[in-house]
């Protein structure tokens, strides 16, 4: 199995990729986020998965050849970048705009190698369509602070799944990591994704 390192916090992408087989090494990053405030929502994406990854990558607990990923999701909506809400007062706002209509949850991917120079990143785009929640129900979900810590001020595999009616592209690029774009990634570097898989006792 080869090593594998996830440069973020977010539990839901570590559930992600420990579903996906992968047993990842946590290490988060602590990089200051708003060093890239005003790019466009895309460019936001990939810069803040780049600086994540670049952070870690030579971290003293992170093994020579082990795989390194960054990740981090913006939605977009109106053309404007939207992370984690600071207040509840900011949630409630994002889901009074966003109900009813339609936005763009863009997650950067980058990936490197610890111990070898190259790097590749790139983007997964997927179109994310919501309910129409009434004032109640967004009191209720802004209220379980779930909101308050995901990109875009919803999950789709938590609480807020009810609130979205549908999405067009990669289900798993929503939750925060696209497996199919992670698993091209991980090729194109000479490394195969199964010989990331983790062992286990009910895999024959």
């Amino acid at each position: 199995m080869l090593p594998f390192v996830l440069a973020s916090a977010s539990p839901a992408r570590l559930s992600t990729l420990r579903n996906a087989g992968l047993d990842p090494l946590v290490v988060v990053s602590g990089v200051d986020e708003s060093v890239l405030d005003g790019l466009p929502p895309a460019e936001l994406a990939v810069g803040l998965a780049e600086l994540k990854c670049r952070a870690v990558v030579d971290r003293a607990e992170v093994p020579t050849g082990a795989l390194v990923l960054g990740c981090d999701s913006v939605l977009e909506l109106d053309g404007q970048a939207l992370g984690k809400p600071g207040t509840a007062e900011e949630a409630v706002s994002r889901w009074e705009a966003m109900r009813g209509r339609t936005g763009v949850l863009h997650t950067g991917h980058c990936l490197r190698i610890a111990g070898d120079a190259r790097e590749l990143a790139t983007l997964a785009s997927t179109t994310v369509h919501f309910a129409e929640p009434s004032d109640a129900e967004i009191a209720a979900y802004v209220a379980t602070g779930e909101p308050l810590h995901v990109a875009g001020a919803f999950t789709v595999d938590g609480l807020g799944g009810a609130f979205v009616r549908g999405i067009e592209g990669d289900h798993h690029n929503v939750v925060g990591v696209s497996l199919p774009v992670l698993r091209e990634l991980v090729r194109e570097l000479g490394r195969e994704w199964t010989d990331l898989w983790a062992p286990r006792a009910d895999r024959a």
